[in-house]
């Protein structure tokens, strides 16, 4: 079982940045794909980012290309998203998910990320 809990979330204007960590409580977390999904009110949840398991192939939904970077740290078991250049269309809840073979299979409570204009 994984457990996964997110935080960074949070209010910030047009343009601004935010940092968004997930930290997992496995101890083979090396073995898990991490990605990021959000969800906009009123939308279905959407695939933002994914990073491989040694953290060297990383994936990203054309919307946020140039803008967000994903990453890794194995040895302390978390997971970053770094949204930079944030618009009001980013404003949603970010869930941190992780898995065998796609990310998909362990779920985090999701951080409430609000870009203002």
């Amino acid at each position: 079982q994984v457990q996964l809990v997110e935080s960074g979330g949070g209010l910030v204007q047009t343009g601004g940045s935010l940092r968004l960590s997930c930290a997992a409580s496995v101890r083979t977390f090396g073995r898990y794909y991490m990605g990021w999904f959000r969800q906009a009110p009123g939308k279905e949840r959407e695939f933002v980012a994914s990073v491989s398991r040694g953290g060297g192939i990383t994936e990203y939904a054309d919307s946020v290309k140039g803008r967000f970077t994903i990453s890794r740290d194995n040895a302390e078991n978390t997971v970053y998203l770094q949204m930079n250049n944030l618009k009001p269309e980013d404003t949603a809840v970010y869930y941190c998910a992780a898995g065998t073979y796609t990310p998909r299979d362990y779920w985090g409570q999701g951080t409430q990320v609000t870009v203002s204009s």
